[in-house]
């Protein structure tokens, strides 16, 4: 796509900005950022419900996400990119130089999704335009406003619901749909609302069950019978439309084959998706082979473990072992979030010695509600929550936890996305928009952190992290050989069975969400890179000089950025001295 910003390019770009004058043209950066400021405003009102969205007022309605809309934000945001075209980039100052190699990235995605029409898509592996209205439900409002606010959102439900459907319907007459093995027992998530035994059980009643004293008696039980007529009214026949039409419609319909590649438009579409999510101007080629690369290097840290604890069979029968051997499992979920939330801790006594920098947010720890468990992650983190799936315990190893906390919550997730909202000297859309290469990166970096911080205790939990990183370098190899190689649902299931040890039902639920969600399994191992690169760099550059925790503010200073971005900030973290962006704080 012509709309793209190759990585290269912006390589280039981002070293020519070495040479800008000292003093910056002040009309040029007030240029750019009425440009930003105007079409972030906008933007934050178009935007869906989303579990990673920045905390704020409810909104009274729910997002026009209609084609007249979508045909709408494609042309605003072809029109910012020709105001970024017209900028001297060479004129901005350091800072809004910076600003803008990330907004404009930022920009080019989103037009790139409208132009590839992604909104037809609006669900993938574990998430849908539904279930993320769910999440909501599950939500802390404060006012009494915010509980009305809430009330419009479901009344707004059956328009919303008709909007995503519309757009469905069109992707499924060209044939954009997700695939149909994806599909199955979808339709879970919706019945789980449909059969709720009454109102007050029904998950979007959840907010009134406990009102805040600071709303007066006769307020609440005015607030608790709207909220049970929207549900009635609104929240059912929106759900049970939706059910309806994913059963006899979308389901039966959708693509046979798993491959991106399928698609219309496939091979461009796929490589759009590699470019969003990995900020890399690579080809599924040669994304495969380094892939190739980094599990045949993961595995001999694997035997090395094996052999350390004097396992006598080759790597699949320890897997198989590990996955069996009831030593390895808890057998109740509150035992499981015990485990989790002691490994939190122990990281709240080592941070300080990692980071200069801390976020003011906490988290807390939740299971994965049940509706979705069956078909969500192990977890998943961001501001404020970590969520730990406590279905189907058997498939959820005790060596794995800590490396799967240390991701979802602290140093990973709920740790690098609060930091970059409360960080003011950032823009609005590096505080609140994510990029995947950068946060997955990032957390996958602290799973192998954890090593430095004696994070794990026994040689079980060593071999838990390094199957995690063989995880995210094989998802390199089944992500492409899914999508753009012809590899079956069932080929890439086994690569992961052989070379990790995952349970046999992660591997299901995960070979799923790759096949739903192309590219985005791209992100993890080589945003994990980029980072360990830059810091073996600043490294060798610095020598005694270099501080881990004056390189650590650095980098989650930046909030999300594409890779090349990081690099860029790295280098210069060398040439100011390893001086971190606190270093002056007392």
């Amino acid at each position: 796509m012509k709309a793209l910003l190759h990585a290269t390019a912006l390589t280039v770009i981002l070293t020519s900005l070495s040479a800008l004058p000292a003093l910056a043209d002040t009309a040029t950066d007030q240029k750019f950022e009425s440009i930003y400021k105007s079409e972030w405003d906008w933007r934050s009102q178009q935007e869906a419900a989303n579990e990673d969205s920045p905390s704020g007022e409810v909104a009274a309605h729910l997002p026009d996400v209609s084609e007249k809309a979508q045909t709408a934000k494609l042309a605003r945001w072809q029109d910012t990119l020709k105001q970024l075209d017209a900028i001297d980039v060479k004129a901005l100052s350091p800072k809004d130089a910076e600003d803008y190699q990330v907004y404009r990235f930022q920009i080019e995605t989103l037009i790139a999704d409208q132009q590839f029409k992604v909104y037809q898509r609006p669900l993938s592996g574990d998430t849908s335009f539904w279930g993320d209205l769910a999440g909501m439900a599950r939500g802390t409002f404060h006012s009494e406003s915010d509980y009305r606010n809430y009330i419009a959102q479901l009344n707004d439900m059956p328009r919303y619901f008709k909007d995503n459907t519309d757009n469905m319907r069109a992707g499924l007459k060209r044939g954009f749909t997700l695939p149909q093995i994806s599909l199955q027992g979808r339709d879970a998530t919706i019945t789980s609302v449909t059969d709720a035994k009454s109102v007050e059980d029904n998950i979007y009643y959840t907010p009134f069950k406990s009102l805040p004293a600071t709303i007066p008696a006769d307020k609440q039980a005015e607030l608790k019978k709207l909220a049970a007529d929207a549900i009635t009214k609104s929240v059912l026949p929106a759900h049970k439309t939706l059910l309806k039409f994913m059963r006899e419609e979308y389901i039966p319909g959708a693509a046979k084959s798993i491959a991106a590649y399928d698609l219309p438009n496939g091979k461009a579409f796929y490589q759009s998706q590699v470019r969003e999510y990995a900020t890399v101007d690579m080809t599924p080629e040669q994304i495969h082979q380094i892939g190739l690369d980094e599990v045949a290097k993961i595995k001999a840290e694997m035997l090395a473990i094996k052999d350390q604890v004097g396992f006598k069979g080759d790597l699949p029968a320890f897997n198989d072992f590990l996955r069996t051997d009831p030593q390895f499992y808890v057998t109740t979920p509150q035992a499981l979030l015990d485990r989790a939330a002691w490994t939190a801790k122990e990281f709240d006594g080592k941070a300080s010695q990692y980071f200069g920098r801390l976020p003011r947010s906490r988290f807390g720890i939740i299971p994965v509600p049940d509706d979705i468990a069956p078909f969500y992650t192990g977890g998943r983190g961001g501001p404020g929550v970590y969520l730990v799936n406590t279905w189907n315990l058997p498939s959820r190893p005790l060596y794995s936890l800590p490396a799967l906390t240390l991701h979802e919550s602290a140093p990973g997730h709920a740790f690098q996305m609060p930091l970059a909202a409360e960080n003011t000297d950032l823009p609005p859309f590096r505080q609140f928009t994510y990029i995947s290469a950068y946060g997955e990166g990032w957390a996958l970096y602290s799973e192998r952190l954890g090593v430095e911080m004696g994070m794990y205790h026994t040689p079980y939990e060593t071999y838990g992290m390094l199957s995690y990183q063989m995880w995210r370098a094989c998802r390199l190899v089944v992500d492409t050989g899914i999508h753009a190689k012809g590899w079956t649902r069932e080929q890439a299931q086994n690569y992961l069975l052989e070379n990790t040890a995952l349970s046999k039902h992660e591997v299901t639920t995960e070979v799923d969400r790759y096949i739903a969600w192309p590219g985005q399994a791209l992100s993890y191992y080589l945003g994990e890179m980029a980072i360990w690169k830059a810091r073996h760099k600043a490294e060798a550059a610095l020598g005694e000089k270099f501080d881990l925790r004056q390189f650590h503010d650095a980098v989650l200073q930046l909030g999300s950025v594409p890779l090349p971005v990081l690099e860029a900030r790295v280098d210069r973290f060398i040439a100011e001295g390893g001086k971190g962006p606190y270093a002056d704080e007392k």
